[in-house]
């Protein structure tokens, strides 16, 4: 139980710690997954920005005088099964990738939640330094949501749609009377 604000900051920042880390584990699996070029491409490259991270919440966390070693985050676990279940589920395509976005977004959606609270509280305690380097991993999660979203919007959801059109007898009748 955190003793004061300090501490609380340092529990947040290793459950933020074990969540990166589980990521890590995570995305080459999601890449290899992924059917998209684009969207493989994206996994990977926020694989590497992921490595960044979890060397940023070190160098915050030695500011601080903490160790980043503690109990698993259950909430990525949680979102990451669910990345899985997504996989194991559906057959490899563009309906697989619109989901394997969604999965992904949960999980930007909450390291925004995690880094934007903790940027916040670093900042309330004085920790200039150490909000600066969250400050930095906030903006990175926060790109990568919008990448998603423009990957989700220009390609993804429109070759699932054609792909839901194709299989769909009355969607082809209708576009073999146009």
């Amino acid at each position: 139980m955190a003793a004061d604000f300090k501490t609380l900051i340092g529990e947040l920042m290793q459950d933020t710690y074990s969540a990166e880390t589980q990521l890590i584990e995570a995305l080459p699996e999601m890449a290899e997954a992924a059917s998209t070029p684009r969207l493989k491409q994206a996994f990977e490259m926020h694989l590497q920005q992921t490595e960044r991270q979890v060397e940023r919440l070190e160098r915050a966390a030695k500011l601080m005088g903490i160790e980043l070693d503690g109990e698993d985050c259950e909430a990525m676990e949680g979102l990451i099964a669910e990345a899985e279940e997504i996989v194991d589920e559906h057959d490899e395509g563009p309906i697989r990738d619109a989901a394997m976005i969604v999965a992904a977004q949960k999980v930007e959606h909450y390291e925004i939640a995690a880094y934007g609270s903790l940027c916040t509280m670093a900042k309330a305690a004085g920790m200039t330094e150490v909000a600066e380097l969250l400050g930095q991993t906030l903006a990175e999660e926060k790109d990568t949501d919008e990448q998603l979203t423009q990957l989700a919007e220009s390609e993804v959801n429109p070759a699932a749609m054609r792909g839901m059109a194709a299989n769909d007898p009355a969607a082809r009748r209708k576009g073999s009377a146009a």
